[in-house]
């Protein structure tokens, strides 16, 4: 798949976006989430610039058509290898590419990858300019408000400021700052406060960047609270946890009063996806662990996770086990 395979693009409708997650929003996720909702923009995890300019491009790059919107979330600190990493990726048909300056893990860190950059904007500046040039789609910055004890506003608006003079037109805020030692990533993700005014008020104080909200959004009714505040809203561990939370979204959020399918719907839909992956000799399991979530709260729901848990992992396993789980419900 190339650039000049896909349809011509309009303007990316970002009023809500699932976070790129790393383990967890792969390509057998996104086909899944665009199964429950047709609008919602999905990014793929975080890719190390190094690993598609270096490695194996397809291993890390490939998607399918139905995912559309999709952007592609770079991870990388050197504006020459991201530049060279957003062209290669771009001619795989990506709608966006994101720069990561969010991630606080250690290991990201060495890398000089991810949150650690908001202390040196000048930088970041540089490799969003330099991958803008190699590009026609849209580069974006995904940060947090702050990090270790840099965490006030005018740190934050300076680094938006840095972010608007290379030309970066849309940011998501993680709206808690990271701390870069001491803490796990899960930890990050749970401790440090949430503190929403702090996106607010950079959105007042960018009118014309879009400013995309994300942290702690657990319901359509937060991310409708949010949009009188900011230009959107990300999700991100309850897209992942509870998938069907997804299946409003298109009427609430983005005005299309299309039936919403069903979770079983969904699940009869998924299956000829996960026996085109089989054919090509990926492991159920790989597809059928994104769906384990999926009648959350329902009757039976417990006994179809179970029969996936116990089943899916055992050698010899094929697709129909999702059809033996369907027959645990009612």
């Amino acid at each position: 798949m190339s650039a000049s395979d896909t349809p011509s693009r309009q303007p990316l409708d970002r009023r809500l976006s699932v976070a790129p997650m790393m383990d967890w929003t792969t390509r057998d996720y996104r086909y899944l989430a665009r199964l429950i909702t047709r609008h919602t923009l999905l990014y793929t995890e975080m890719v190390v610039a190094q690993a598609i300019v270096h490695g194996d491009r397809d291993r890390f790059l490939s998607f399918n058509e139905e995912e559309h919107p999709v952007a592609l979330q770079l991870g990388g600190s050197d504006p020459q290898l991201l530049a060279e990493a957003a062209r290669i990726s771009e001619q795989y048909g990506y709608d966006e590419i994101n720069l990561n300056v969010g991630c606080p893990s250690d290991r990201v860190q060495q890398g000089k990858i991810g949150a650690i950059l908001m202390a040196e904007p000048a930088l970041v500046a540089q490799c969003v300019t330099a991958m803008q040039a190699a590009v026609s789609v849209p580069v974006t910055v995904k940060t947090r408000i702050g990090i270790d004890d840099q965490d006030d506003y005018d740190f934050l608006f300076r680094f938006v400021d840095h972010m608007k003079q290379a030309g970066c037109t849309s940011l998501t805020i993680h709206a808690r700052k990271a701390v870069l030692s001491g803490l796990s990533p899960k930890e990050n993700r749970e401790i440090p406060p949430l503190i929403y005014q702090r996106a607010y008020a950079i959105k007042q104080a960018f009118p014309d960047l879009e400013i995309i909200l994300n942290g702690g959004v657990k319901t359509l009714q937060d991310v409708h609270e949010h949009m009188g505040e900011v230009d959107g809203v990300m999700i991100g561990r309850e897209a992942y946890q509870n998938p069907y939370f997804l299946a409003d979204a298109d009427r609430v959020v983005f005005a299309d009063d299309r039936p919403v399918p069903s979770r079983r719907d969904i699940a009869e839909q998924f299956l000829p996806y996960i026996e085109r992956r089989y054919a090509l000799g990926h492991a159920p399991k790989h597809a059928l662990r994104h769906i384990l979530n999926l009648f959350q709260g329902e009757p039976g729901a417990r006994k179809f996770r179970r029969h996936l848990s116990e089943n899916m992992h055992k050698p010899g396993t094929t697709p129909d086990v999702l059809m033996d789980a369907l027959a645990q419900l009612p």
